[in-house]
């Protein structure tokens, strides 16, 4: 499925700003400001000043609050994003909910037992983040993840991202009868998007620490529905071959 632009010249202005441009901008602002977020629940809440709200708005992370300050703009970063920034681009610093620093083993700690699935989750979005999709929510899609070329405003989303693997540590529980299988793909099919399924591999690893992660496989497959119509050859060949 091609990727679906949002006007004429949105290709044109993606490829003049890559994605991954805007995450190195955002990387070295955050490092030398030396930014830190606040744990709330299952978010982290940061406060950054103009320069840093166009670069997350840009990179598509996190969602911008409001607030009555007029000097900063808080966002509130989601599980994933706030352990992407701290853990993998190293760019911000995390604060408990008691306001002391945590470093990544804690943080990691943190999140697992908020989210028994969170070391899957967080391998299949950092797996796409590192290679330049953005990656937003794929709840009111029935989904894990929905993934997008580029920046939302641009190009609408290409994969409908459901993160799966074997045996109990199963994250979700999806596409293990037929029907499932087949009500995921026709509502894809309804939303133009691909069902790409990542299928994570722990190697028997576990989920003591962060560092595990680097021996998790990703295996990737998209699913689409048959289409006979597509499929289906040529009448008037198949009449010659028999004459």
């Amino acid at each position: 499925m091609a990727p679906r632009w949002k006007g004429k010249s949105s290709e044109t202005k993606a490829l003049a700003d890559p994605m991954s441009k805007i995450v190195l901008e955002l990387q070295s602002s955050l490092t030398q400001s030396e930014a830190h977020a606040l744990l709330s629940g299952c978010s982290a809440l940061l406060a950054v000043e103009a320069e840093q709200t166009d670069l997350l708005n840009r990179a598509c992370l996190g969602r911008p609050i409001v607030t009555a300050e007029k000097d900063k703009q808080w966002f509130q970063l989601g599980m994933e994003e706030a352990f992407y920034l701290s853990h993998s681009l190293k760019c911000l610093r995390i604060f408990g909910e008691d306001n002391c620093p945590i470093n990544n083993e804690e943080l990691w700690q943190y999140m697992n037992s908020k989210k028994r699935t969170f070391p899957l989750f967080y391998k299949a979005y950092s797996h796409l983040r590192e290679r330049n999709w953005v990656v937003r929510s794929g709840s009111q899609y029935g989904v894990d993840f929905v993934a997008y070329r580029h920046h939302p405003s641009l190009v609408h989303a290409e994969y409908a991202v459901l993160v799966l693997s074997e045996g109990d540590d199963d994250a979700n529980g999806r596409l293990r009868v037929w029907s499932d299988f087949h009500c995921t793909i026709r509502l894809c099919g309804s939303v133009a998007k691909t069902l790409l399924v990542l299928n994570i591999n722990k190697n028997d690893q576990g989920t003591v620490s962060p560092s595990c992660l680097e021996h998790y496989a990703v295996e990737e497959r998209t699913i689409m529905r048959w289409n006979p119509e597509q499929c289906r050859e040529d009448q008037t060949i198949v009449e010659n071959v028999i004459k």
